[in-house]
């Protein structure tokens, strides 16, 4: 199983610091959240930390944690920088770890560089999560274009949300790409309600081997 697994989305507020935390946990992992931008109230690596009761040790730091809740290139904009990509390299941990996006595949780190020219560089195996409400059939096959533009390796679409079996299998059979599974809605949502819906939903080797390359001319 690869050692560093990266989970994005195909936009913000979809639920995949849900499904990162589940993840972690199930893993046995670190997590990471290269950059937090907005810190009122409760941040992606504290959700991590609650819901997936995970050790203070294995959330690694953030490289930049930005006041304002908005696209990281606009909040460190804000606080008068640039945010340097030489920060943002992986962190060297002896054991496996989880590494959470924000937002959509295309969110701008800098105003010439977008999360997905980092997972570009960094070539690591990916999760892509997806709603199934409404609109997400364009949303996640523009997002599995994007990244087979950039041979990024993808694990696969994780849904989240009801069901929605028509969406989820239009996007398996026209974007070519595995469907890892479904999280539901978890009401009230807790680490274990959320760690048995995760085991229900993903299989383990869901998650192992190297991760599928999605080039030009997959089939």
């Amino acid at each position: 199983m690869s050692r560093v697994i990266v989970v994005t989305g195909t936009d913000t507020g979809i639920g995949k610091t849900v499904f990162a935390a589940a993840l972690t946990a199930f893993l046995g992992a670190s997590y990471w959240k290269p950059v937090q931008a907005g810190l009122e109230g409760e941040t992606d690596s504290g959700t991590v930390r609650r819901l997936g009761e995970i050790p203070a040790g294995r959330i690694v730091p953030e490289a930049y944690r930005l006041r304002a809740p908005a696209s990281p290139h606009l909040a460190a904009a804000l606080e008068g920088f640039v945010i340097d990509p030489a920060r943002l390299a992986i962190p060297p941990l002896s054991g496996p770890l989880v590494i959470e996006g924000a937002g959509g595949v295309m969110v701008p780190l800098t105003p010439e560089l977008t999360f997905i020219d980092m997972f570009a560089r960094w070539q690591l195996p990916l999760v892509l999560c997806a709603r199934t409400s409404l609109g997400t059939i364009n949303h996640t096959l523009l997002s599995v274009e994007a990244l087979r533009r950039r041979a990024i390796p993808l694990l696969g679409v994780a849904f989240i949300g009801d069901a929605a079996p028509e969406a989820e299998s239009a996007i398996a059979a026209i974007g070519r790409v595995p469907v890892l599974g479904r999280l539901p809605w978890i009401v009230p949502l807790g680490r274990e309600g959320l760690q048995r819906a995760f085991r229900r939903a993903f299989a383990g080797q869901a998650f192992a081997g190297r991760g599928r390359c999605l080039s030009d001319d997959a089939t």
